[in-house]
């Protein structure tokens, strides 16, 4: 299986890919130079070269996959101005006036989609929607009483609800009006083919396999051609390559959706973030020229490290069937975000003197993130300082409000690699089911075998050609996951997303 053809595979497609407008960028085949290159063509990607071509530089953009089929084809498709971890939190890390900083950024990005849209012309099912907060219990009662106060104090339009107000069962809640949603695939397919010209060139299955930075100027190697340039941008949603600096930085999560059709009762509008006992949701509908569905979102855990992905899934179809009158589950998928120690996205020079930047950390809310930092990205290449330039800058050091999750997320891959090499494995690999995987130990080397629907059993290496450490079966994806840096691959080892820049190594079993 080529990894380009992985999410559309029955069983795992997003609903956004089920209405993909599609595109037909040419594969990179020869050595050429630019001014920019961006790598990934996501979001964040194909709006940086949106505003680079217009300050008149010439860009190329280098998708592994094709333009959209990332993370960007794989989120929510909500925007709005609130964030994963609550205002509340930011204020309390940070202070009052950060806040308002955050909160600025993510406005200015949301109206930029919508004049894009509109300016353009894009069908992306884009409409206005409100967005909503509560707990379902009293567990999270003074959690949204936190948000509420600290959005007050920094003149975010915020307000209470009353009961009645949403079609869930709530303690308390807030909501904030004029938020949207949208096709996030349709989006960037679309953005993609107004601005592809001969000064912003874009091509897809032109995955980057070597970054070389270099007397002042930077060379990303692919499979068939390079490209050479002053300035290279990370819009990968995690940096390629070997940057311990940030990945220690990061930590790796996957979470999933799912998409109903209802067989009776109304869909509701808006966006609803519901907190239920330990457990947040998030439910939206969408509409796409008549075809309705229910979406939910949630369960999340850390890349790698669940034993059965599929019950993440039916938690989400039982959350919907326990509340509305299902009747087809349409849609299943997983989606990846990476949370940062300090609360806020790394957008930026990757050092001082680098000519490379990178934009990640953006946690669930990364399609307003993408566009924050496509503009910061842009306005530090032209040379324009901003107050989000120097906020949410790459290379700023937060060691006291980053300690905490810093010190987490390392334990944590301390002790995967621990578990994984000093912990036995199974040698035997005749019980492995027709589509599943498990890695083995054979002769003293690590090997993650699958079971393909023909009979025959694939393998490769389980380490991790990013760090070393030893990647787990996804069962729900059908895909090898590393719990450290959230690589992830194929079962024939070709790279789907994540840090690293080679595939795992294919091993030929006797």
């Amino acid at each position: 299986m080529e990894f380009r053809d992985l999410h559309n595979k029955p069983g795992v497609k997003s609903i956004w890919r089920s209405y993909s407008s599609g595109s037909d960028f040419p594969v990179l085949n020869a050595d050429i130079t630019a001014d920019v290159a961006v790598i990934g063509g996501g979001i964040t990607g194909i709006t940086c070269a949106r505003l680079l071509k217009q300050q008149g530089y010439n860009v190329i953009v280098l998708e592994a996959l094709k333009v959209g089929g990332g993370s960007t084809g794989h989120s929510t498709g909500n925007l709005y101005v609130a964030t994963e971890q609550g205002f509340d939190a930011i204020q309390s890390k940070y202070d009052t006036q950060t806040l308002k900083t955050v909160i600025s950024a993510r406005q200015d990005a949301l109206n930029s989609v919508k004049s894009t849209v509109h300016q353009m012309g894009i069908d992306c099912d884009f409409e206005p929607r409100s967005w909503y907060l509560f707990a379902a219990d009293e567990n999270h009662t003074g959690k949204i009483e936190d948000v509420y106060e600290a959005g007050m104090a920094a003149g975010a339009d915020i307000q209470k609800i009353m009961p009645g107000d949403i079609p869930f069962k709530h303690q308390n809640g807030v909501k904030m009006d004029n938020q949207a949603q949208f096709n996030p695939l349709r989006y960037v397919q679309q953005l993609a083919k107004n601005i592809n010209t001969e000064n912003c060139r874009i091509f897809e299955d032109s995955r980057v396999e070597e970054i070389v930075e270099d007397n002042g100027s930077i060379t990303l190697k692919t499979g068939q051609g390079s490209v050479t340039v002053k300035f290279a941008i990370h819009a990968t949603h995690t940096p390629k390559g070997f940057m311990p600096v940030y990945q220690s930085l990061l930590g790796p999560y996957r979470e999933y959706g799912v998409a109903v059709k209802l067989g009776s009762g109304t869909y509701p509008q808006g966006t609803f973030w519901g907190y239920y006992g330990n457990q947040r949701f998030s439910v939206r509908s969408y509409n796409h020229e008549g075809d309705r569905y229910l979406l939910a979102v949630g369960q999340p855990h850390k890349v790698g490290q669940h034993e059965n992905n599929e019950e993440n899934i039916m938690n989400l179809e039982k959350f919907l069937k326990e509340r509305f009158d299902v009747d087809e589950v349409t849609n299943r998928w997983g989606g990846q975000n990476y949370k940062p120690a300090d609360g806020l996205p790394y957008i930026g020079r990757k050092s001082e003197n680098s000519n490379q930047f990178i934009a990640t950390g953006f946690s669930t809310d990364g399609l307003i993130w993408g566009v924050v930092s496509a503009q910061v990205i842009c306005d530090m290449i032209v040379g324009k300082e901003t107050e989000y330039t120097k906020l949410f800058h790459a290379t700023r050091h937060n060691p006291v409000k980053a300690a905490g999750k810093f010190m987490e997320e390392n334990l944590n891959n301390a002790g995967q690699i621990l578990k994984d090499y000093l912990l036995p494995k199974s040698k035997d690999m005749d019980d492995i089911a027709v589509e599943e995987g498990r890695v083995l130990e054979v002769e003293g080397k690590k090997l993650a075998v699958y079971h393909d629907i023909t009979g025959e059993m694939k393998a490769c290496s389980a380490i991790c050609p990013h760090m070393g450490c030893v990647v787990h079966w996804n069962n729900a994806e059908k895909t090898w996951d590393c719990p450290c840096h959230a690589s992830r691959f194929t079962t024939d080892g070709c790279i789907i997303e994540g840090p690293t820049l080679k595939p795992l190594q294919k091993i030929t079993l006797s």
